[in-house]
């Protein structure tokens, strides 16, 4: 896929790195090794950044805006396609939430396949989950107005997790907010989606990424709650955002897990960009689609979270 598909607000963001650099072992190993040396972003005025050791990963960091917030909060999980990535990359992203939205916000550092495959990544986002659920009153936050999101693998993540914490029982989250999520191996299992070469995500990468989690991409069965868009029963989850841009390889399988989720008597929103390729709101963040793309996100979930 060429750049003159994409939005001309876009563009700049995707001319340093057109695809995320999975596909070759060494550069891969070297971006996660760069992205632990990472600074911190520096947190706004009255905000607050802790990093609080927890679970088998590398432990959360927690986002305060100034006075504590209104008593809701996020969970969110970083994007990386399962094989790449750590919460750091999303400081911004979070300040920007917390401070906009007036909530807490966590966000779950999880382990990386293939060296941690499914459930592992799956059981440190719970451990997340569990953290928050039995710090939210001494934190001042209201265990019920809990929302968990994330984007891309991130977004799969969070819609897995919602699917686990739904068959567990107990205190449910109040929304899924998912950004460019990715939640069905059997697109890698596509071949011919590999043709079109996405930007930044494409199939082949995407397929690296699913063989990683699971094993094989497209396999005739996976286990519970491994892949969110397998799932035959969708009742009872919780409303969902769902944000994509018509040029990403997900926004087919974005489209119809929103349409089951509507089917299924889940208040659903899902939000198409035009001529958007994959993660378009971090790699054009300050663009004028991506800004009012956010917006609406942020206008969603801050009525979710009442």
């Amino acid at each position: 896929m060429n750049l003159s598909a994409v939005d001309p607000q876009l563009r700049q963001g995707y001319r340093i790195m057109r695809q995320a650099p999975v596909g070759n072992p060494l550069l891969l190993k070297l971006a996660n090794r760069l992205m632990g040396l990472l600074p911190d972003a520096k947190a706004p005025e009255g905000m607050t950044l802790e990093k609080i050791p927890w679970g088998d990963a590398a432990g959360l960091r927690v986002y305060t805006p100034e006075g504590g917030g209104s008593g809701a909060a996020l969970l969110w999980i970083h994007g990386g396609g399962l094989v790449l990535g750590s919460a750091v990359q999303d400081d911004h992203r979070c300040f920007a939430t917390a401070q906009e939205l007036d909530v807490v916000v966590v966000s779950a550092e999880y382990r990386l396949a293939p060296q941690h495959p499914f459930p592992l990544p799956l059981d440190d986002c719970l451990d997340a989950w569990s953290w928050l659920q039995q710090n939210a009153a001494a934190r001042g936050i209201d265990p019920q107005r809990v929302a968990v999101g994330g984007q891309s693998a991130g977004g799969g993540l969070a819609a897995a997790l919602v699917q686990r914490i739904h068959d567990l029982g107990g205190t449910q989250p109040v929304a899924q907010w998912l950004f460019c999520p990715m939640l069905d191996d059997r697109t890698a299992a596509n071949r011919e989606l590999d043709a079109v070469r996405h930007i930044l995500w494409s199939n082949r990468s995407n397929r690296i990424g699913w063989s990683a989690y699971l094993g094989t991409a497209g396999a005739s069965e996976v286990p519970d709650h491994a892949v969110p868009a397998r799932r035959e029963d969708l009742t009872g989850l919780p409303p969902a955002w769902i944000g994509t841009g018509d040029i990403d390889l997900f926004h087919d399988e974005n489209q119809a897990y929103a349409e089951r989720l509507t089917a299924a008597g889940v208040p659903t929103t899902f939000d198409v960009v035009p001529d958007a390729p994959h993660a378009f709101e971090t790699a054009g963040a300050r663009a004028e689609v991506s800004v009012a793309y956010l917006d609406r996100a942020h206008r969603w979930l801050r009525d979710r979270l009442g």
